[in-house]
C-alpha cells in the first residue's frame, strides 16, 4: 500500500490560507470494495484509507514513511497564478473585447 504525500489546496469557498500551510500524508486505496448484504452500505476492509497524518514539512512526512518503511510518492503543489485586475480596466479605450451588457 503506496501513501500520498501532498499539501492541500485552498477550497473554491475559502478566502484566507487556513489549512493549507501543513503537509498530508494519506494512503492509497488498496482492498477491493463490497456492498454489504444487510444494509447495502458499500464497504472495505481496509481501514488505512481512513487516516490523515498531518505533518509541519514535507521533510517529516518522508522521514515518517522512511522509519516504517511505507512506500510513498510525493506530490508537489502547484502555485496559483493571480491575474491583478482593476475594475477602472472594464472602461479602457483599448479593450480588446467591447463592454456591453
Amino acid at each position: 500500500m503506496t501513501a500520498r504525500i501532498f499539501k492541500p489546496s485552498k477550497g473554491a469557498t475559502m478566502s484566507g490560507t487556513a489549512r493549507t500551510k501543513q503537509w498530508m500524508l494519506v494512503f492509497d486505496h488498496d482492498g477491493s470494495r463490497h456492498v454489504e448484504p444487510l444494509m447495502g452500505w458499500t464497504s472495505t476492509s481496509d481501514t488505512k484509507q481512513q487516516l490523515r497524518l498531518a505533518f509541519d514539512s514535507k521533510e517529516e512526512a518522508i522521514a515518517y514513511c522512511s522509519r516504517n518503511g511505507i512506500p510513498f510518492r510525493v506530490d508537489e503543489p502547484r502555485e496559483a497564478t493571480r491575474k491583478t485586475i482593476a475594475y477602472a480596466d472594464n472602461f479602457k479605450y483599448n479593450r480588446t473585447m467591447p463592454w456591453t451588457h
